[in-house]
């Protein structure tokens, strides 16, 4: 199992907080994710600000990674994110509505933790899917 991949099934599907610290670098640089104040996620506590609101907001979320591609220390993973809008998590009212978007994220990693990863998250998809 490649790293992006025990990152996806641990840490989303699983809800396994404690991956985080195993997996992540303590000043991992999360390019293309924004906390609640408006910032770019940097370090293993602003991610878990980010990873609380977004499984606040879809309880059941379940990440199927379609692909990975690993060369050196750089990992590539495209993905399917499903949930349930059930919960407050992002600060819309929840609708219960199912959520379908994608993603591609790229990891640099440095022995055997993130310390950099560039995410395209189609987000505007998920927000139009909670009206």
């Amino acid at each position: 199992m490649s790293i992006l991949n025990r990152w996806f099934e641990e840490v989303w599907n699983q809800g396994r907080e404690a991956t985080i610290d195993e997996l992540l670098d303590p000043n991992v640089q999360g390019h293309g994710l924004i906390d609640p104040q408006g910032n770019e996620v940097t370090g293993i506590e602003s991610f878990k600000v980010f990873w609380r609101v977004l499984r606040t907001a879809l309880p059941d979320i379940h990440i199927d990674v379609l692909e990975t591609v690993t060369e050196g220390n750089l990992s590539v993973a495209r993905y399917v994110v499903t949930g349930k809008h059930t919960g407050e998590g992002i600060g819309k009212s929840p609708t219960g509505n199912p959520i379908v978007f994608t993603g591609m994220s790229m990891a640099r990693v440095k022995d055997g933790k993130f310390i950099e990863v560039w995410n395209n998250i189609d987000f505007t998809t998920m927000y139009q899917q909670m009206k």
